[in-house]
């Protein structure tokens, strides 16, 4: 639970300034400009203050409440454009088309695609299935984690290969 203790603003206006920032694409002093517009005298300051100190304890509280993802996914790759820019969005879904995770980046490689998977394992938990696209980064990076989670287990285990 997020806690506001000691916060001189109704848990409201500060958790309305946090949401706008962070879910659209305004600047503090144009939240500042929009809680004037509503009778509120709030400094863009302390909007910054707000939304570096809440946004955190938010987005764990989302993902703690967040509904359980399959154990079978199905992961991809595409580029888009991003304001002139192509990038590549590498996604995970599951069986019933809901996003488990995603990551946009700049290169299409094998790091890249390791670095998300990582990302979606750490996140949601490791898979019993995982479809891919046929893209031999994601199958390279398939094998480059599966490579490191054994060497980790034989490690752990003091020497003795327990596969």
């Amino acid at each position: 639970m997020v806690s506001f203790k000691g916060a001189h603003f109704v848990k409201d206006i500060i958790m309305t300034c946090v949401r706008w920032y962070v879910a659209y694409p305004l600047s503090y002093r144009q939240v500042e400009e929009l809680m004037q517009e509503r009778g509120v005298s709030v400094d863009h300051a302390t909007i910054n203050r707000w939304v570096l100190k809440y946004s955190p304890q938010l987005e764990e509280m989302f993902h703690r409440r967040k509904r359980p993802v399959w154990i079978s996914w199905h992961m991809d790759e595409t580029y888009i454009k991003v304001k002139g820019q192509w990038y590549y969005l590498y996604r995970a879904v599951d069986k019933h088309g809901q996003t488990i995770d995603f990551l946009l980046t700049a290169q299409r490689d094998q790091e890249a695609a390791l670095r998300f998977l990582k990302k979606a394992i750490r996140r949601h938990g490791v898979p019993e299935k995982i479809t891919i696209d046929g893209s031999d980064a994601n199958e390279a990076a398939i094998k480059r984690y599966n490579l490191n989670v054994a060497r980790k287990f034989q490690r752990n285990s003091g020497g003795i290969n327990k596969q």
